[in-house]
Formats: C-alpha cells, sequence, structure tokens
C-alpha cells in the first residue's frame, strides 16, 4: 500500500512526524527520491506536491494520501462516506489536527463590496477556482472567476479583479494588503484520503488505527501514584480517569496500611491543579508521562 505525503512545505515536516509516532518510520532517503519504504514492509511512502496528492490517490498511484481538505475540494469531489462516493470522489477519513487554514472571500476595505451579492456580475480572482465556483453555486451569485498562480492579494488593487478568494491562517497578509473577509468559503486542515475502492482494505483500517491512537494521546497525561486503600473514592472524585482509573493493590505501608496503585490518564490542561488535589487526599509518588499514542 502507497501512502502519498507531502514532499516539501510547511505539511512535510508535521506529517513525517505524524507517521514516525504512529510507528511508521521512513527509511532514510535522498532528498529527491520520489519513494521511500517504511518499517512496515508492506506500507510505502510516496512523496509528491500536496496540490498533486488528490490525482495521485484518484489515478491509483497511490492508495492513501496526506494533503490539506482545500487541495482535495479544488481537485473534484469529497465525501466522507465511502458508500456516497462516485468513481472520481475521494473519501475523508480522518481530520488530522494540523495544517488549519480558512479559505476566504476578501475585497478592498474602501471598496464597494461588502457582501457577496455585490460581485453579481462582477470578477473574482484565486488559486481556487473548482472551490470558489462552488461556493457561488452555493451562495447564487453569478460572478466570474479568474485563475492566478500567486499574489492573490494584489489583484484588487491593480483592477484584476474586485474580489479575491484565497488562504489565510492569521489574516495578517489580508490585512496588510487592506483586504477585509466577506464570507468563509471552507475551513481546511490536513486530511487522510483513499479511493472508495480501498477503504475497507484492513491495511488502511490499521493505518487509521495508528493515525487515531496519536491524536487520541495528544493533550493527554499519564498519571501513576500510590493511595491509601480507605481514601480511594476521593482519588477517584479528583481523577475519574479514561473509563475510570487502574486501581492495583499494593504492599501494606510501613505502618500497616493498605495502600493501592492508581493509573489514570488526564488531559494535559488537569494535571498541575489534579497533582494538587491527588496530594490532599492522601497521594504519594506521582508520576507525570507522556503518552506516544493511546487506543481507544
Amino acid at each position: 500500500m502507497r501512502i502519498a505525503v507531502p514532499n516539501k512545505g510547511r505539511l512535510h515536516e508535521p506529517t513525517l512526524s505524524l507517521l514516525e509516532r504512529a510507528g511508521l518510520h521512513v527509511e532514510e532517503t535522498a532528498d529527491r527520491q520520489l519513494y521511500a519504504d517504511t518499517v512496515d514492509e508492506d506500507v510505502t511512502v510516496l512523496f509528491a506536491r500536496a496540490a498533486d496528492i488528490p490525482e495521485y490517490v484518484r489515478d491509483g498511484a497511490a492508495d492513501l494520501g496526506v494533503t490539506g481538505l482545500d487541495q482535495a475540494a479544488e481537485s473534484g469531489g469529497v465525501v466522507d462516506d465511502a458508500a456516497a462516493a462516485g468513481d472520481d470522489d475521494l473519501v475523508d477519513l480522518l481530520d488530522l489536527g494540523y495544517g488549519s487554514c480558512r479559505l476566504v472571500l476578501a475585497a478592498p476595505e474602501d471598496g464597494d463590496v461588502s457582501a457577496v451579492e455585490d460581485l453579481e456580475g462582477r470578477t473574482i480572482a484565486t488559486e481556487f477556482p473548482n472551490v470558489t465556483r462552488d461556493y457561488l453555486d452555493r451562495v447564487g451569485v453569478d460572478a466570474d472567476v479568474v485563475t492566478v498562480t500567486g499574489a492573490t492579494e494584489l489583484t484588487p488593487h491593480v483592477d484584476m479583479a474586485d474580489a479575491i478568494v484565497d488562504i489565510t491562517s492569521t489574516g495578517t497578509t489580508l490585512k496588510v494588503n487592506r483586504l477585509a473577509v466577506i464570507d468563509g468559503v471552507l475551513d481546511s486542515s490536513v486530511r487522510l484520503f483513499a479511493r472508495p475502492d480501498v477503504v475497507d482494505d484492513p491495511k488502511v483500517e490499521q493505518v487509521m488505527t495508528a493515525f487515531e491512537s496519536v491524536l487520541a494521546a495528544d493533550g493527554r497525561r499519564y498519571l501513576m501514584m500510590n493511595a491509601p486503600k480507605d481514601r480511594l473514592d476521593e482519588v477517584k472524585d479528583v481523577i475519574p480517569g479514561l473509563g475510570g482509573p487502574t486501581v492495583m493493590d499494593v504492599e501494606a505501608d510501613e505502618d500497616g496500611n493498605g495502600m493501592v496503585a492508581v493509573h489514570a490518564v488526564v488531559d494535559e490542561r488537569d494535571v498541575f491543579e489534579t497533582i494538587s488535589e491527588l496530594r490532599s487526599v492522601g497521594a504519594t509518588g506521582i508520576l507525570v508521562t507522556e503518552i506516544e499514542r493511546l487506543v481507544e
């Protein structure tokens, strides 16, 4: 099975990190090598431009693809359910939680476009013509779409367009170019995509489970501690954990009191306060560790 991943740019390193954490270590490769093996002999990585990955998957050069929803939507149909997929659709299997951005409709701050309806019969410049036309169809506006390959934000200022559809993460570039957001077109992040015919393949299920285990571990911490058995209910109130903490009997302490070992998964943002509360109910030897993967 082949997984197509970005060969460079801002999505390259996070994607390789995800593969590594998921247990699919990519073997050392030359910078310009197209393919790379992983520690799983059945899984190969194909390096490609992020914008080309959807077509690699559609054409069968890869079975899975990791790229932005914006790129997949621009290249053709995307569905959430394989049963509803057409021959050229991609199935959006999993949101991988990074590379977040928005495609927005924007126009000059001091111009006469303040709503999408104001663009009837006018011109929009974008690097995403297909997504833009789909958006215009949804909102019922008839406007001309001009495809550009860069510096989209400059086109309204040189009379090439009345508005643009472009990617924004922080909005800084739009502000610098005196453009105001009129409407949101598409919320995007990096996703795992597949062709409909491979969705039920056991290896695809394994890859999805591996990725999901990494995502589930993000923002979680593993707590281990000893606690007096007679205060276990108080400890449980502090750390309900993932389906409840794991409790194991340990040897009695030096005073002959019964002790238990308690293990639990908690949210990272709760760790500071949780430790203080655990100490107040008699927990000792509290250990906090990171979690690499968590299969729920």
